[in-house]
């Protein structure tokens, strides 16, 4: 019977997987939201972004299934010459050790922010921490890190569409288990509507993790993400289809080791 569950959910992963790589190849979308634009006066919660996405995983590991997220982005207030911003996000791995969905992981991100624009280009203060857990299963250890740091964002015109640039440095100020010191990110989303409800993306992003030899012996660490997919308007919200590749630094929040694999899924924004 375990056997006969498991075949059913290795093919249901698969039919998935299919689907939307055929969706994401067939149709037209975005991804993320735009900078926003400065107000011309004093705003109180000006913005807030909700998202929900879940992902097949293109991996054998009976750990690694489903990648899903439920987040939530918001500017408290708007000063016009920058921006005071929170982000909460939860992460659940899913893989099909015990059960068809077994929760694996549940991974937290918080993070709080200030910004001051130049024209199209916004510096930002961060604050983030970052805390990891296994879901059903027993880990007495904390695994997390708190980092301080700043960010660069800039919308550029590319023709008929945008490309939104970020890069982040970091430096880890607390730690857990980790071995990190450092941390830096560079992305850039380019976006292209195909007429009033669809739209085209896709996303480049890089991650580097300094780290302390000393801890496991181990040199910085890279990771990378390829996204492209289309994004379908409706008038409370939007939905992204999407497929891309991924290398995932410390997938497991134990072992020490990067894992990698193809990826497909669905993604729900609002307006």
């Amino acid at each position: 019977m375990r056997v006969a569950v498991k075949t059913l959910t290795t093919h249901t992963r698969r039919a998935a997987l299919a689907a939307c790589v055929i969706l994401a190849a067939a149709v037209p979308a975005l991804c993320q939201q735009p900078l926003a634009d400065p107000p011309s006066t004093f705003e109180f919660f000006p913005r807030y972004d909700f998202l929900m996405s879940a992902a097949a995983l293109g991996e054998e590991d009976p750990h690694f299934s489903w990648d899903i997220h439920w987040a939530g982005d918001f500017d408290l207030i708007d000063y016009g010459r920058g921006r005071l911003m929170f982000l909460a996000d939860y992460q659940t791995i899913l893989g099909n050790e015990f059960r068809p969905f077994d929760p694996y992981q549940s991974n937290y991100t918080l993070e709080a922010s200030g910004s001051v624009r130049d024209g199209p280009t916004e510096f930002v203060v961060v604050l983030n921490h970052v805390s990891r857990h296994l879901g059903d299963r027993a880990k007495r250890i904390a695994v997390a890190d708190n980092s301080l740091g700043g960010r660069l964002m800039r919308q550029v015109a590319a023709g008929p569409g945008t490309v939104d640039l970020r890069g982040d440095l970091r430096w880890v100020i607390a730690r857990a288990y980790v071995d990190y010191t450092w941390i830096a990110v560079g992305d850039a989303t380019l976006r292209r509507s195909i007429s009033e409800r669809v739209g085209v993306y896709g996303v480049g992003n890089i991650e580097l993790y300094g780290v302390d030899k000393s801890i496991a012996g181990r040199d910085t660490q890279v990771g990378a993400r390829l996204e492209a997919g289309v994004r379908l308007s409706g008038r409370g919200g939007a939905v992204e289809l999407f497929a891309g590749w991924e290398r995932m630094v410390d997938a497991d929040p134990l072992d020490r080791l990067a894992r990698q694999w193809g990826f497909a899924g669905f993604r729900l924004v609002g307006r």
